[in-house]
């Protein structure tokens, strides 16, 4: 088994790192560049920022903002929000129909594209990873949604990062034994539920390889 990925998600509005639940309820949970620095001494495999706002308000993402957190860290950095291309679509949501869908500009617009055909569509237009996030499980810390995980993993052949709903260390467990290559989270790091160095010894106690 590959080593799998532990990556914090720095979700920005306004120029504060802000979490919620299901995309709404925002809460500030800290300085952006402060955080970036405490997770890449923390051992986090990567970094993820998302300027929630930037499509949707048709603007550019923070870039100055990017580059005070790139000059914090010395791991990989993927930044989304406001790109304005197809490579936006980061997000998605079970329908009453049993099936997942697509939504863009940061979870407010939905479309008739199925999850799994677009997963497949981005690889073949040269997509080298998919981060997958459920709007369902978003800021529950319930679990991750399994499922749909492990249907896009085993019908792609680039890495998937799965988030939305960790909460606990066996979420964790559950999400990178057999569904995802990475595991992302969000407001159990930003206030202290658990750290990364706990929660990687955790994955190895239960054999799951991290870097």
């Amino acid at each position: 088994m590959l080593a799998k990925r532990i990556i914090p998600c720095l979700d920005i509005k306004d120029g504060r790192t802000v979490k919620g639940t299901n995309f709404v309820d925002l809460r500030d949970a800290g300085d952006p560049v402060a955080l970036a620095a405490l997770y890449a001494k923390q051992g986090a495999d990567e970094l993820v920022f998302l300027d929630i706002t930037a499509t949707n308000e048709k603007r550019k993402t923070l870039s100055a903002l990017v580059d005070k957190v790139a000059h914090q860290i010395n791991i990989p950095f993927t930044v989304g929000g406001g790109i304005s291309s197809k490579d936006d679509v980061r997000v998605i949501k079970m329908h009453s129909d049993g099936e997942w869908y697509v939504y863009l500009n940061g979870g407010r617009t939905a479309t008739d594209t199925k999850a799994l055909d677009w997963a497949k569509q981005t690889v073949e237009l040269g997509a080298g990873e998919i981060l997958l996030t459920s709007m369902d499980n978003d800021g529950t810390k319930a679990g991750f949604a399994l499922e749909i995980t492990k249907q896009i993993s085993d019908q792609v052949s680039v890495p998937v990062i799965a988030s939305g709903g960790g909460g606990l260390p066996i979420h964790f467990y559950e999400v990178l034994n057999g569904c995802a290559d990475a595991a992302l989270a969000a407001s159990i790091f930003h206030f202290g539920e658990i750290s990364i160095p706990e929660l990687k010894a955790y994955l190895r106690d239960h054999a799951i390889p991290v870097r």
